[in-house]
């Protein structure tokens, strides 16, 4: 069994950023410049948002913070979004979800310039993606390849079981593992809550990605021998016994699958390091590449 080590190979797309960044910025090109949105104080989506800044600090990128309060009204968010669209400045612009109810995510997204849409949420992109044409990926899914692609996991042919169907992570995953691409080339089963026979399922799987949000949801009687197995979930459980009164958990009963499996991601340290990896490198080619 190996770890899928997140922060390892965060690390290592993150240098490369770096270094290819500095090499441009000497030769006189501009500074990747990301924008990011966060709508009221969640502590969670607080502690993502200022990972990513950081993290465009660490790369040489240029970061901006716009803040609202919770109850921010819609058209003010929008008319933000409109002024970083048009600001020539701003190469790529997130917004942290999930927002208050009160305001229409999928109005927010559609908004976005898909030139701009570093996040792949939006359906210009998502469009793109199912063709196979260049686009922007949606970060955590982009994040997952990237780090089968340091570990040069085989996945051609294989059969790929998605616990999960969000438009974050579920779909685009499943779409991913698909194409023809490497890595990709899986035949793909995408489950979810009314799956009936999921246990049967998953036993068949070489390769497993549960993202689903329910805490040790996938068992060691589900996953088959030398399988790769994707965790995806990351759920504050309460735990009197830490300092901060909770620990991570993610989808899969780590402890108990970890000995079944060829490689599996730990939580923390392993799809979330890797989500902002992908992010970095949609800024980096928003900025300079395009897509």
């Amino acid at each position: 069994m190996q770890i899928l080590d997140g922060k390892k190979v965060a690390a290592a797309v993150k240098n490369s950023i770096k270094d290819k960044t500095a090499a441009l910025k000497a030769s006189g090109q501009k500074t990747p410049h990301l924008a990011a949105i966060l709508v009221g104080n969640d502590g969670p989506s607080e502690t993502y948002v200022a990972n990513k800044v950081k993290s465009c600090e660490e790369v040489g990128f240029t970061s901006t913070l716009v803040r609202f309060n919770n109850n921010v009204e819609e058209n003010t968010l929008l008319q933000a979004i409109t002024k970083l669209n048009d600001d020539i400045a701003i190469d790529g612009i997130l917004v942290q979800l999930p927002l208050p109810g009160h305001i229409s995510e999928q109005k927010v997204i559609s908004l976005l310039h898909p030139d701009k849409d570093v996040d792949g949420f939006h359906p210009i992109n998502v469009g793109k993606m199912v063709k196979g044409l260049p686009a922007f990926l949606p970060a955590t899914p982009y994040g997952i390849i990237l780090m089968l692609e340091h570990y040069n996991i085989d996945t051609k042919g294989k059969h790929a079981v998605v616990i999960g169907r969000s438009n974050i992570v579920g779909r685009p995953m499943s779409i991913l593992l698909s194409r023809n691409t490497n890595p990709g080339n899986c035949t793909v089963t995408i489950c979810h809550s009314h799956t009936h026979n999921l246990k049967e399922l998953c036993m068949q799987a070489d390769i497993i990605v549960a993202a689903l949000g329910k805490p040790g949801f996938l068992t060691a009687d589900m996953v088959k021998k030398d399988a790769v197995v994707i965790d995806v979930g990351i759920t504050r459980v309460a735990d009197n016994s830490k300092k901060n009164g909770y620990v991570l958990k993610g989808d899969v009963d780590f402890e108990n699958v970890a000995p079944k499996c060829s490689y599996i991601t730990p939580v923390p340290g392993g799809v979330g390091l890797m989500t902002i990896a992908a992010l970095l490198m949609n800024t980096f080619n928003a900025c300079y590449c395009k897509v």
